[in-house]
């Protein structure tokens, strides 16, 4: 099965290079763009155009939330930078406010539940906003959560074990930032755990790499001022588990509601993802360190989102 029509708001790098990514990949055969840059938009949406004899055909526009009307996907990336000296609360009031403008749009247009992933930072937060803005079922609203972040964790772990990194399985679960947490428990080295790896290649060193996980977005930005490629391949990875019907296992941002023993939030954790969007979460048998983080995530989240007013 194929989806038949995604729409990305926002043309800044990340919505860009996630329209550029699902063009390349053919996952749909309707793509389009909204932005507040009208211009931007449109011109992404030629530029990429301009690439159609070179990929499989798919039609690619821009213009206004009208687009949404028969959307299967509606891919949020838009939002406001954060100003020097901001608090992570001020830029959130200032993204609700867009994203009340967004969810607002979107119900004046659709007479049904597309799917809406959201990948707009603060991504745990304004999921659950923007579920509640729109009053979808939980299943059709979720964020991109920690697919980028447990890719990277892949990476890594296959990089420093010298293992390729499609053998490597792993989770990475909680916010999509700081308070994350490598569900080491979870964690298999072409079918060994870390520490028989560890015992087998006792000069390899696996235990700092969920600090370099989470350290990992700081870097790229600090070298060049964003990150986009790798997010745009995780979001693309998501639409062809939906597209396909795939029953993927990915880390997306769910809606919990009693989940892990937590509600009222959206975190991430592996998911059954398919055309139903979030068709059933998986609770996983985490250490008890683990579950201690994955509570303290759900704490600085749930307290953000009371600040916030929700």
């Amino acid at each position: 099965m194929k989806r038949e029509k995604a729409v990305v708001i926002g043309s800044g790098f990340v919505g860009s290079t996630i329209a550029y990514t699902l063009a390349i990949k053919g996952i749909f055969d309707d793509l389009a763009i909204i932005d507040i840059n009208q211009d931007k938009a449109e011109g992404d949406a030629i530029d990429i155009s301009h690439g159609g004899a070179f990929v499989k055909p798919v039609r690619i526009s821009s213009g206004d939330y009208k687009l949404c009307r028969d959307a299967d996907v509606i891919i949020i990336t838009a939002g406001v930078a954060q100003k020097q000296g901001e608090t992570r609360l001020d830029l959130l009031h200032r993204n609700i406010a867009v994203f009340k403008s967004i969810t607002d749009n979107i119900k004046a247009v659709v007479d049904h539940e597309p799917i809406v992933m959201v990948v707009s930072n603060p991504v745990d937060i304004l999921t659950y906003i923007t579920w509640k803005m729109l009053g979808f079922d939980k299943k059709k609203v979720f964020g991109s959560g920690t697919v980028l972040d447990t890719s990277r964790m892949k990476y890594l772990l296959g990089k420093t074990a010298g293992i390729d990194t499609r053998n490597v399985h792993t989770y990475v679960i909680g916010e999509h930032g700081d308070s994350s947490v490598a569900a080491w428990s979870s964690t298999t080295i072409a079918g060994l755990s870390p520490e028989q790896f560890n015992l087998r290649h006792p000069e390899v060193n696996l235990l700092g790499i969920p600090h370099q996980v989470k350290e990992a977005a700081y870097d790229v930005i600090d070298k060049k001022g964003a990150t986009y490629y790798a997010i745009a391949l995780a979001v693309a990875r998501i639409c062809e588990a939906l597209a396909g019907d795939e029953k993927s296992v990915l880390t997306v941002s769910p809606v919990l509601e009693g989940e892990y023993g937590m509600e009222n939030i959206a975190l991430s954790v592996p998911c059954i993802v398919g055309v139903n969007g979030v068709e059933e979460i998986i609770e996983l048998d985490l250490s008890d360190i683990e579950m201690q983080g994955l509570r303290q995530s759900s704490e600085i989240m749930s307290k953000l989102l009371r600040e916030a007013g929700f």
